[in-house]
């Protein structure tokens, strides 16, 4: 299996779609004082706006091969989010999880599944995100963005970042919804689609899944698979691996759902662990 790797214009989307969340952050903040402000150090301010992303991946038998480097391109957008501010404060991010494509789902649902409501818990997110399998399937793309726009509770407000990453390799047209209802539904409600075809470039053009994100105001881009991923060893990573399993070791849970919730950070870290070594190969 050749490595696939990130198409160039992909990262640079990402950043111009967090741009874009910035400038909004920042459109409506109040001007700054003339006197300048007493020196302090107060506890890192929390933002009363918010970002809401919903994470629609493929995991149809199609994804073979992609599915991997699919959610680590997609976990990497989850990082850059995560250190977002807006007016110097950190807003609240919650993230959705689902899956579509994939033949164990349900045929009357449109084989879409809700794997994680919307949620502050990144560790969890992570946990489900990795842990998602190929298995056949039909994949429709407008309606699993119509599903998330129907079961998520989006916010009411123009102050909020809601956007949506839908990931897959099979035309954007298949199924009974058209992906331009549930792209102008997104729209209304002020979610942004931002659409990444797991292919070539070309093709996901010609197979409208550009088209899908110019609807909402959002970036089409691709992961291609002929092209090789260079990695290159920073000195600190495997340091950085060991002190996280060290400090997996420290934590103390109780009661059953802590119990429970134990094995996150750890089955995390062991996924973070897994993709660094699997790019050295």
């Amino acid at each position: 299996m050749k490595p696939i790797a990130l198409n160039s214009t992909l990262r640079q989307k990402m950043m111009i779609a967090l741009t874009f969340m910035a400038v909004c952050c920042n459109c409506s903040s109040q001007p700054a004082s003339p006197r300048p402000a007493p020196v302090t150090q107060p506890a890192e301010a929390t933002s009363s706006r918010s970002i809401k992303l919903a994470i629609l991946l493929d995991t149809s038998n199609s994804m073979d091969g992609l599915i991997d480097q699919a959610k680590s391109q997609l976990w990497s957008i989850v990082n850059e989010l995560a250190k977002a501010k807006c007016d110097n404060a950190k807003p609240e991010l919650k993230i959705a999880l689902y899956e579509y494509g994939n033949s164990g789902l349900t045929p009357a649902e449109g084989y879409i599944r809700m794997v994680t409501p919307l949620t502050d818990d990144l560790d969890q997110i992570s946990e489900d995100l990795f842990s998602l399998k190929t298995n056949g399937g039909q994949e429709f793309c407008g309606h699993v963005i119509q599903t998330a726009m129907k079961e998520l509770q989006w916010s009411n407000t123009n102050n909020d970042y809601q956007v949506i990453f839908i990931a897959g390799n099979e035309p954007f047209t298949q199924g009974n919804v058209d992906f331009r209802k549930a792209c102008t539904l997104a729209k209304s409600k002020g979610v942004v689609v931002n659409t990444i075809f797991c292919g070539d470039f070309r093709e996901g053009m010609n197979t409208q899944w550009k088209d899908g994100a110019i609807l909402t105001g959002g970036n089409y881009s691709s992961i291609e698979q002929d092209r090789k991923t260079v990695y290159i060893e920073s000195p600190y990573d495997k340091d950085i691996v060991g002190l996280n399993e060290k400090l997996n070791k420290t934590y103390v849970y109780y009661g059953v759902n802590r119990q429970i919730k134990n094995g996150a950070p750890v089955a995390a870290g062991c996924q973070c662990e897994h993709l660094w070594n699997g790019q050295r190969r």
